[in-house]
């Protein structure tokens, strides 16, 4: 009984999000209430249960969701995320174009999300297919699919940053592994789209609207555009490295400091005045919006990380594990269980984030079981939830939509160029986090 429960929950979550649009907010905090009276929780117990919940979960990430989207309005807003494309541009060269903007948009997609990101970037794809004669879908491909895998697998995204709050895992240990992951993931996007990008037409209607887009000239210089985004990512990785259990640093002023400036909120408020900087010349009355604007992007991705973490904690009074009689399993299996319950999720309700949310949620309480304990696995689990979270993305996914209707593309086109790219890319990331486990341990 307690097994079909737990499916019906699920299913209430997809539903509910999918078919009567409701919030995933109010779908997830459902879902916890629902599942807390089904255990035979009192109405008091279910309500501090989820407020634990909600509060532990947020303690540790909520001002980070908040300064990474600031960092993010600012790259979009003073035009430094052009910036940062073009610097790669002329690193990778215009020869290996595709490429570049593929890992531009990895960059970007970091403190921006690949919503923005892309259409943001979207101009480029033009410029570039008539400066190299190489077809547009290509760039196109490109592109998106180098935003998607940052998008799911390197903080502060939001996912990922969800993810390791609610399993516990130490986040500078998921940036450190996200980025061998998800390179390699990007990387197949490329791939993918060279091979089939030459073979996708755009729409002719929209031909005309590609024609009439411009590149902005921004007056920004490449090191200012950066700072803001690596200089948060070097420090969180520094403390990961100072903490390990050889003390690389020992107990030096060294270890001190990265130790402290490493933390996900002093980090993140360091980039966030690195991103002041840039708007600086900006007019007051222009960028006090700014602000705001990202805190309402915030604010939204906050209360459903909460909701999550408050039916995860909810689901750990429940010993899931008994449920369905596993006893001490492979870290193996359980990584592969990981991967698919967020891909399910993802193909039906279409939000990478809510997928990753709840499998957190589900896989929490059987972390031990899995034998998925040590902070290394843990991040390998946060990274399995994200791989099956871009598992995949088709029409019930707004992203798919951003890059339909902005590189012209029609659905049947769209699914074999876009959707095909991120199931591959989900494939090839389960395969290399599969692999980083039997190489660490």
């Amino acid at each position: 009984m307690e097994l079909f429960f737990l499916a019906i929950v699920i299913l209430f979550i997809i539903v509910a999000t999918v078919k009567f649009k409701m919030h995933p907010i109010f779908s997830l905090t459902l879902a916890a209430v629902t599942t807390g009276f089904f255990l035979g929780l009192s109405p008091k117990d279910i309500a501090a249960t989820i407020g634990e919940g909600f509060g532990k979960t947020l303690s540790s990430i909520g001002l980070v969701i908040a300064f990474g989207a600031v960092i993010g309005v600012f790259l979009e807003k003073t035009g430094s995320t052009q910036v940062l494309a073009n610097s790669v541009l002329k690193i990778i060269g215009l020869k290996r174009s595709p490429l570049a903007l593929n890992l531009a948009g990895y960059i970007i997609s970091i403190p921006v999300f690949c919503d923005s990101g892309f259409i943001i970037l979207s101009s480029l794809n033009k410029a570039l297919s008539k400066k190299t004669r190489i077809p547009i879908m290509v760039f196109a491909i490109s592109l998106a699919t180098g935003l998607y895998a940052a998008h799911v697998f390197v903080p502060p995204t939001p996912g990922p940053l969800a993810a390791a709050a609610i399993l516990e895992a130490d986040l500078g240990r998921v940036l450190i592994l996200g980025i061998v992951v998800s390179i390699p993931v990007s990387i197949t996007g490329y791939f993918w789209a060279n091979y089939i990008g030459k073979t996708l037409k755009i729409d002719k209607e929209g031909e005309l609207e590609l024609e009439q887009q411009e590149i902005v000239e921004v007056k920004i210089k490449p090191y200012q555009a950066f700072l803001p985004l690596l200089t948060p990512i070097l420090l969180i990785a520094l403390k990961s490295i100072a903490n390990y259990p050889t003390l690389p640093f020992g107990n030096t002023w060294a270890f001190h400091f990265f130790d402290f400036m490493g933390e996900p909120v002093i980090a993140l408020l360091i980039g966030v005045f690195f991103a002041f900087l840039l708007g600086r010349k900006t007019p007051s009355k222009e960028k006090k919006g700014w602000i705001p604007e990202a805190f309402k992007q915030a604010g939204s991705i906050v209360l459903i990380t909460g909701a999550g973490g408050a039916f995860g904690a909810v689901l750990r009074t429940m010993d899931i594990a008994s449920i369905l009689n596993m006893e001490s399993g492979s870290a193996v299996g359980g990584l592969l269980i990981a991967f698919g319950i967020a891909a399910v999720l993802k193909t039906a309700q279409g939000s990478s984030t809510v997928a990753i949310i709840t499998t957190s949620a589900i896989i929490a309480p059987l972390l031990e079981t899995f034998g998925l304990l040590s902070l290394t696995d843990k991040a390998l689990a946060v990274l399995a939830i994200g791989a099956g979270a871009m598992t995949v993305s088709h029409i019930n996914d707004s992203y798919f939509w951003v890059v339909s209707q902005f590189s012209n593309l029609n659905v049947k086109n769209a699914l074999k160029g876009h959707t095909a790219a991120t199931f591959l890319q989900g494939l090839v990331g389960i395969g290399i986090i599969l692999l980083l486990h039997q190489i660490i341990q």
